[in-house]
């Protein structure tokens, strides 16, 4: 069992933490804000870190699940950062989504140190991290992976090591572009068979089990029918993680005209004050037969 420092117990980090502390690892939390810190070491043990640089002092591994690139650049190279206090052949995880740039930052920082580093984000959300059953998108080299991966297997469903530093990030990118494009004809879809005044059970018995089938149909049709999105994944993530594949784009030369466009869809559902609702809520800005 290894001694793990985790930074970040938000509604992913801390199923996740909460997963490597059954599984027997002995763990030194910390969050920005310490209450939710607090509860987790009520509920699970440990120990309460007053900073990232305490969190990740003598630990074999040090795990992140922040909110952003200015959020994990503090937590590792800041005031107090981990890596100030990471020992020469360490290794470090990042399961938060943010912009290859700084996944490639951090492993040319961790390099001069000898750490070992895999960004890592994570699909699945809020369910597959407290089920234990996140699908994890991996980037680093070979040796970083294979030590990460058994520890990440504590509460994941899926590993793929995708290739280099950063591959992690972009694939991820992939996903939210692939969700957004999915969600968008599944919105349009349902208003369509209301304005058709079909069975929408029927429409979904149907055509779930053909080449429409997808888990964004099995999972949210019936929910978005009934105008319920209270199920995790907030549109305001989706929105900074459509940001992040836009700019990568505009790097890397891909077009991706779907993708930003449903970004503009979502800035409308964040204006009508839909910013917290999850991700299929998408259909609400499409109006409905009355």
């Amino acid at each position: 069992m290894a001694n793990i420092g985790f930074i970040g117990m938000g509604v992913m980090g801390g199923p996740i933490a909460g997963h490597l502390a059954k599984a027997g690892h002995q763990l030194s939390v910390y969050n920005r804000s310490r209450s939710k810190a607090d509860a987790w070491v009520g509920q699970y043990g440990g120990t309460l870190a007053e900073n990232p640089a305490a969190a990740a002092l003598d630990k074999q591994i040090v795990i992140t699940c922040v909110g952003n690139d200015d959020d994990l650049a503090s937590v590792t190279m800041g005031r107090d950062g981990a890596f100030s206090t990471m020992a020469s052949g360490s290794l470090f995880i990042d399961h938060t989504t943010v912009s290859a740039r700084i996944a490639r930052q951090l492993a040319v920082e961790a390099e001069g140190r000898a750490i070992h580093v895999v960004d890592a984000p994570v699909s699945g959300g809020q369910a597959g991290a407290e089920n234990g059953t996140l699908s994890i998108m991996c980037g680093g080299s070979e040796q970083a992976f294979a030590a990460a991966e058994p520890v990440m297997s504590a509460y994941a469903g899926r590993i793929v090591h995708v290739g280099r530093t950063g591959a992690g990030q972009t694939t991820k990118m992939c996903n939210q572009i692939a969700i957004a494009g999915v969600l968008e004809g599944l919105s349009e879809a349902l208003r369509f068979a209301q304005a058709s005044q079909l069975d929408l059970d029927k429409v979904h018995e149907a055509i779930s089990g053909g080449a429409a089938q997808s888990w964004q149909m099995d999972n949210r049709w019936a929910t978005m029918a009934q105008d319920k999105f209270d199920f995790g994944f907030a549109v305001d993530w989706m929105r900074k993680d459509l940001g992040l594949a836009i700019e990568e784009a505009r790097t890397n030369g891909a077009t991706i005209p779907v993708a930003a466009l449903v970004d503009q869809f979502y800035a409308e559902v964040q204006a009508a004050g839909g910013g917290r609702n999850d991700t299929s809520s998408l259909v609400s800005r499409l109006p409905k037969r009355k």
